[in-house]
């Protein structure tokens, strides 16, 4: 697998004799030709953001040169695939119900499942609305799987994508209006009222 990086490829053409209209042409295709090589070669995601002279998402033909173009690409939806697959292989499975519950929350509050979209700097947050989520984690209910699903869901992330992603094992509080699960208020005890925090894997892109 390629390194799960910035990249960004110093784009060098020659440009003695030409004029400005045919070395900015020049530096445009040369762009592209390279952009299509390394996606195509799996050292890039065909998902990335383009800025051109410093402008995001700019067409290549825009340039001035010497530019840059500048390609970021962004693995969101290879972290994220992989995140969901690692929570689910931990999950109970006697009905099915726990692992497909699962969700992406982008922003604190929107519910995606398109995961090539996300902006770079987004944060996402994963977590899973069943109110006996907390209790898989911490083990303080008898299943089939081991506790700590998120903790060890982290870890694994971690060793596949700490160079380019922080990926990170929170307790969070869910708002109202993702889930019709969830925020869940404690029924009994002493918190009884209390607002249920729910683990959660919380990841940034370095």
């Amino acid at each position: 697998m390629a390194s799960f990086a910035t990249f960004e490829r110093d784009l060098k053409v020659a440009t003695a004799g030409l004029e400005p209209a045919a070395i900015n042409a020049a530096v445009a295709k040369f762009a592209r030709e390279e952009i299509a090589r390394v996606v195509a070669s799996g050292e890039g995601s065909p998902n990335f953001d383009r800025y051109v002279n410093g402008r995001a998402g700019a067409a290549e033909e825009s340039v001035q040169a010497p530019g840059p173009i500048l390609y970021v690409f962004n693995w969101w939806a290879d972290i994220i695939t992989a995140a969901l697959e690692e929570l689910v292989k931990r999950s109970p499975r006697k009905s099915g119900r726990y692992a497909r519950s699962f969700l992406v929350v982008v922003g604190g509050r929107t519910v995606v499942t398109d995961f090539t979209k996300l902006r770079g700097d987004a944060e996402v947050i994963i977590f899973n609305p069943q109110p006996y989520t907390r209790r898989i984690e911490t083990g303080s209910m008898s299943l089939s799987v081991p506790a700590r699903h998120f903790e060890t869901a982290r870890g694994a992330l971690r060793r596949r994508f700490g160079n380019s992603y922080r990926v990170e094992m929170k307790f969070v509080e869910v708002p109202s209006g993702i889930s019709t699960m969830a925020p869940y208020r404690l029924r009994t005890g002493e918190r009884a009222g209390a607002m249920l925090t729910y683990p959660a894997l919380v990841m940034n892109a370095l």
